[in-house]
């Protein structure tokens, strides 16, 4: 089933955004990039909440954020109502945090996953 997918990132997480929205565009789902393509620094909380109100608005069905650690975005989107943002580091995670927390923000820690993906 094709997706409208928000994505957000801070400075840490160009590289990756850009992968990840390849990979999403090539499976025919809807991206909308609410982060950065700057490495210059910038503060992840403000791309968190613009992604957590397009999942929560309907804008987007789900949400990916992107930051070094992953727990910066987690925290600033799970203080939205009815976001349910969950670190994740592989697919085995991510599966369990969508069918048993039904989570709706995939939040990825960019410093930390393999250089393959990047």
């Amino acid at each position: 089933m094709k997706k409208k997918i928000a994505i957000g990132n801070d400075h840490i997480g160009v590289k990756l955004k850009h992968k990840i929205c390849q990979i999403l565009h090539e499976n025919g789902h809807a991206v909308t990039n609410y982060g950065t393509d700057s490495e210059a620094s910038v503060d992840y909380p403000d791309i968190a909440h613009l992604v957590a109100n397009s999942v929560t608005g309907s804008n987007s069905d789900l949400g990916i954020l992107i930051c070094g650690s992953g727990q910066g975005v987690a925290i600033s989107a799970n203080r939205h109502k009815n976001v349910r943002a969950a670190i994740s580091w592989n697919s085995d995670i991510a599966e369990l945090a969508r069918k048993h927390n039904n989570s709706n923000v995939l939040c990825l820690p960019a410093r930390f996953l393999s250089k393959k993906i990047k």
